[in-house]
């Protein structure tokens, strides 16, 4: 089954930075828009995402701060969280979706000290 492996998480203070890096299949990464989202009560919100033609989107509080991008070479999506907040402290998860189709990784911890 296909499966989506994170890293990247840590324990950061204030301000600093994280980059989470996400490992797909190589059908998976050429054929599926791929995201970052993290868990809050009751669902997983959007964080940041990105389509295979290269188009993002971004949560409002991402803006500005946080970067998605993609590797071809690995078949890996990145985000680069700068100017880290406590708010951002969350269990991140990696996204690959096709019309109705979902996965998702098992998740990686962010975890921002003030």
């Amino acid at each position: 089954q296909v499966q989506l492996v994170e890293s990247g998480g840590g324990l950061v203070q204030a301000g600093g930075s994280l980059r989470l890096s996400c490992a797909a299949s190589e059908s998976i990464f050429n054929f599926n828009s791929m995201g970052w989202y993290r868990q809050a009560p009751g669902k997983r919100e959007l964080v940041a995402r990105i389509t295979v033609g290269g188009s993002t989107n971004y949560a409002d509080s991402a803006k500005g701060r946080f970067t998605i991008s993609r590797d071809s070479g690995v078949n890996t999506v990145h985000l680069q969280m700068n100017g880290l907040k406590s708010e951002d402290t969350a269990v991140y998860y990696c996204n690959a979706n096709i019309r109705a189709r979902n996965d998702w990784g098992q998740g990686t911890q962010v975890t921002v000290s003030s």
